[in-house]
């Protein structure tokens, strides 16, 4: 093949794949320009009330006391207090598409644990349950659509320029390209994103996404208490779980922990087995009549749950905490026991407490990045403080041992452990005397990861029409706050949920095509 013919086929090439793709991204881009420019400006607060966005509209996801039997296990019980200010969510098996590493599309399953421990009120808890999903997705959205445009740049970056093949271009400069279909949409990570998608994507889009979320979330809640006069705040810790790795976001002093199990031997298991015994004892109205109810399993050791703190509590007497906010002008002294922030608040962070701002008392989550669950990882569980005045960390993994496992223990477990793992953790706490309102989402891990693994395998099977659905079922509905749910906790398939990604994935499936082609026949081209 001579020169000149190999030239004319290549430009013959790309100027095919460049009218293909430019049709492509004139009828399939994600959101309007206008709808951007909002979204730039104010976030998802502005979004949801920007008649610019009418696709955008708020669910006002409620906060569901109990949910039972199931892979989401939640409860919340006002205990001793006047008021119920705990809220709690659990949503699992929401289906995210995301790039693939060879330009197919890859469904990404992902479940949200999260409980919010209101004080002075229950209005920062509350606003921050029902806004949680709906701003966590619309953020989620909006930094695919910015993937989608770097990827888009960068593939027009490829084209020849003016220069070196004019025919193709036909004075028509990249430039003039990207302010005409607003691909600058500035992102943090845009400049380093490959052309190559890798696993790490989707993980760093949900990080990114839950942080712009709960920093969303404090700004509309701010606004709202600077106009209602509101004193309340809460807590925040909120977990991610997404391809068998898991991550956690927290404010405040809820707490996230993994049970996991542990072979003990035989000596470790005894002990083991003299501490449930005496714990036992301790809880009124439950405890056994001969310690020879609680057996091994097994005659060489015991299989237990080992704890393991996701969180750090945000007590204004942790070093770092203080010193930040006495810089702020603020004081930390004790009340009754506990530290207080100006004697009063007994955070050091939250959302909302706009009283305590100016004092160091800061919205800013502490994260635990990404972390890949293994084997033998067994429940996650997400609670408010109210639990821990009365069980320990590891009192809580016992609990659950204790029951996951009661056929080997003999002795049984009260009659509400049989209504949910959640409520056997919140009512052994009431049990034993906590005086706070108490909230708690569990989740078992191991039947959650099977479920991932074997939705994820179908969805690598899945055609288009599949794809299409950005949830797993058509007909789930989410109970109403004062609904009581027996059955696992889902979503309904509804706006912007159900149908909000639908647009991205045509947009995704036809510009990687687009891509594909043209990577495909430059090297062939320029191989011959």
């Amino acid at each position: 093949m001579t020169s000149s013919i190999k030239s004319s086929l290549l430009n013959l090439g790309l100027l095919i794949i460049f009218f293909v793709f430019f049709f492509l991204v004139i009828n399939c881009r994600g959101e309007s320009s206008t709808c951007l420019a909002v979204y730039k400006q104010g976030g998802a607060p502005a979004v949801f009330q920007s008649p610019k966005c009418p696709r955008w509209i708020l669910q006002n996801w409620g906060s569901p006391t109990h949910s039972g039997a199931g892979r989401c296990h939640t409860a919340a019980i006002q205990g001793r207090r006047n008021y119920q200010e705990d809220r709690l969510l659990c949503a699992l098996d929401l289906r995210i598409p995301f790039p693939g590493k060879t330009g197919t599309p890859k469904d990404v399953l992902v479940g949200i644990a999260a409980v919010f421990d209101g004080h002075n009120g229950a209005e920062a808890s509350d606003m921050a349950s029902k806004l949680l999903l709906d701003y966590f997705a619309l953020h989620i959205n909006f930094l695919l659509d910015a993937t989608f445009s770097a990827m888009t740049r960068k593939l027009i970056g490829r084209f020849p320029t003016k220069g070196d093949h004019s025919v193709i271009l036909h004075g028509v400069s990249r430039d003039e390209i990207m302010h005409l279909y607003n691909l600058d949409f500035q992102m943090q990570f845009r400049d380093s994103l490959p052309l190559h998608f890798d696993d790490s994507l989707p993980l760093d889009i949900m990080k990114e996404a839950l942080l712009r979320a709960i920093h969303d979330i404090d700004v509309t809640f701010t606004k709202e208490a600077s106009n209602r006069k509101l004193n309340s705040g809460s807590t925040a810790t909120i977990a991610l779980i997404a391809d068998g790795q898991l991550m956690v976001a927290s404010i405040g002093d809820s707490k996230a922990l993994l049970c996991s199990e542990k072979f003990e031997t035989l000596e470790e298991a005894r002990a083991t087995l003299v501490k449930l015994y005496r714990e036992r004892r301790r809880n009124r109205g439950s405890s056994p009549s001969r310690f020879s109810d609680f057996k091994l399993e097994h005659g060489n050791g015991l299989l237990r749950f080992i704890a393991k703190e996701l969180t750090k509590d945000h007590h204004p007497n942790r070093e770092d905490e203080k010193i930040r906010v006495e810089a702020a002008g603020g004081y930390v002294t004790e009340w009754a026991g506990v530290p207080r922030v100006n004697g009063q608040l007994t955070v050091s962070r939250a959302i909302g407490d706009l009283t305590y701002r100016s004092y160091g008392v800061i919205s800013a989550p502490e994260v635990m990045d990404w972390q890949p669950l293994v084997a033998n990882d067994s429940f996650l569980v997400v609670s408010s403080d109210g639990i821990f005045e009365k069980l320990e960390v590891q009192e809580v993994c016992d609990l659950l041992w204790e029951v996951n496992n009661q056929t080997s223990s003999g002795a049984g477990v009260p009659s509400y452990c049989s209504i949910s793992l959640a409520d056997c953790l919140v009512n052994t706490a009431f049990e034993k005397g906590s005086m706070d309102n108490m909230a708690a989402v569990v989740v078992p891990l191991k039947s959650n990861l099977v479920t991932q693994l074997q939705r994820k395998e179908q969805s690598m099977n899945d055609n288009k029409d599949k794809i299409a659905s950005a949830l797993p079922c058509s007909n789930c509905t989410l109970p109403l706050p004062n609904d009581i749910n027996l059955g696992p906790l889902q979503l309904k398939q509804a706006q912007p949920l159900g149908t909000m990604f639908n647009r991205l994935l045509r947009l995704k499936t036809e510009v990687f095509a687009a891509f594909i082609c043209q990577r495909t026949l430059l090297g062939h081209l320029k191989g011959k």
